[in-house]
């Protein structure tokens, strides 16, 4: 039986390509009967709550406050002292999490998926920095989701040979057997051609480059989902004149998420940023036989959607870029559907839940084995002993006197010692001239 904790700052019902793969791998963790699966994340009250999903224990620890985007949980370090296990697996970045692994952890070994580099939070990342480093090397394996992304990160790139490669994967039968009939209703109700977007509306998505691009492109735009800079895309919509052709439908449903991919010509990922390192959300229209655009990050975007093979990729914040290629699939249904063929294939072969799983167990199973990467003898960590106080000399018997005479000091009549000067007080300085204080003897 193999004891795995998972550690991260969310969890379902809580959404997001993190939270989301969390739960999937946890939930097929359990399924195995050699595994049990402990997820710990804070939650969002001041109450710590312990609740069971699928047979994933999911302990959420009471929150104090939440700082950048983080919450922050005392009673998250607390129990991450308290629960035993064999495999810590800590998602970054989340911070105060990794912190209460290296602080107070109990497992014998620790594995880190490195989800993304900390791109916005510069100076929380300058004073975080020495911790990363620390968590890194005390890493036993480190998973990156792409290639790509241990290439052009400055911190995955320096521990290249303790990296293995993990993609995301999803459950491919549940986005291919999507219903026909809500599908339809859809597409009547919204027209076509049909752009779509889904996910949390953060500042590296990039939408506001796609709603700049919409004057270029016909039909209409869905963008699904919510998030903190929601309000600022509306407002954008409303200045454009795009009301009645970029439509926000809120959070959509996991039953009606198929369908909302199966009733779409194609998806979108606009991304700008380098914190976009996956988007699991390509998969899942990939998997509904979608044709994808999105953009090069350097990261995995462009990774596993393949340029002129499942889609086409663009440079980022390039609203031109983006209605030329999304363009050229509206105007070409052939394409759309060769490029839609081989999206759908390519996420059969390379990101189903099942592989992802099993090099997941066996990333756990080389961590707990007794040799390291390459077959070599795992080093050996010897905890620090303190060093024993130094012993203090003992005062012996007073020596003879010393040959040469202290000095004395000018108006004291005691060898070594200086004179007393008395210290001045206030009713000093009050006094007035050709005054004397009270108490004081006349000259």
């Amino acid at each position: 039986m193999i004891r795995v904790l998972q550690i991260y700052k969310n969890y379902f019902p809580v959404q997001g390509g993190i939270e989301n793969h969390i739960r999937l791998l946890s939930t097929e963790l359990a399924k195995r009967d050699d595994f049990r699966v402990t997820v710990l994340v804070a939650n969002t009250g001041r109450a710590t709550v312990r609740e069971n999903h699928d047979g994933v224990e999911v302990i959420k620890a009471g929150q104090e406050l939440t700082l950048a985007r983080t919450p922050l949980s005392w009673q998250l370090w607390h129990e991450a002292s308290r629960i035993q296990a064999d495999v810590t697996h800590l998602h970054f970045p989340y911070p105060f999490g990794e912190m209460a692994h290296l602080l107070f952890g109990q497992s014998k070994r620790m594995v880190l998926t490195y989800h993304s580099d900390i791109v916005s939070q510069k100076r929380l990342l300058a004073i975080y920095r020495p911790f990363l480093w620390r968590v890194l090397n005390r890493a036993d394996r480190v998973i990156a989701t792409t290639p790509n992304y241990i290439r052009s990160s400055e911190y995955l790139s320096r521990v290249a040979d303790k990296c293995a490669v993990v993609p995301f994967g999803i459950d491919v039968d549940r986005f291919r057997h999507a219903d026909p009939a809500r599908a339809a209703a859809i597409r009547e109700r919204y027209g076509s051609p049909l752009l779509l977007f889904v996910g949390l509306f953060r500042y590296y998505k990039g939408l506001q480059y796609l709603i700049e691009a919409m004057p270029r492109i016909p039909g209409k735009l869905l963008l699904a989902g919510r998030g903190p800079v929601e309000n600022r895309l509306r407002a954008q919509v409303e200045i454009l004149g795009l009301s009645d052709r970029v439509v926000f439908p809120g959070e959509v449903s996991d039953e009606e998420l198929p369908s909302l991919y199966a009733a779409c010509d194609l998806f979108v990922l606009p991304a700008s940023q380098r914190s976009e390192a996956f988007g699991i959300v390509q998969l899942e229209a990939m998997a509904c036989g979608k044709p994808v655009v999105c953009t090069e990050l350097g990261t995995g975007t462009s990774w596993v959607n393949l340029h002129n093979q499942t889609g086409l990729v663009v440079p980022p914040a390039n609203p031109g870029a983006l209605a030329e290629a999304i363009n050229r699939l509206l105007e070409d249904s052939d394409l759309r559907s060769l490029l839609g063929r081989a999206a759908e294939d390519r996420v059969q072969q390379e990101f189903t839940k099942e592989r992802m799983v099993e090099r997941v167990v066996d990333v756990y199973r080389q961590g707990l084995s007794e040799e390291g990467p390459g077959g070599n003898p795992r080093p050996h960590r010897p905890r620090r002993i303190p060093r024993p106080p130094r012993p203090r000399p003992r005062r012996g018997p007073p020596g003879p006197p010393h040959p040469l005479p202290r000095p004395t000091h000018r108006g004291s009549g005691s060898p070594g010692r200086p004179p007393k000067r008395r210290r001045r007080c206030r009713r000093d300085k009050k006094t007035k001239p050709g005054t004397r204080p009270p108490g004081r003897p006349r000259p």
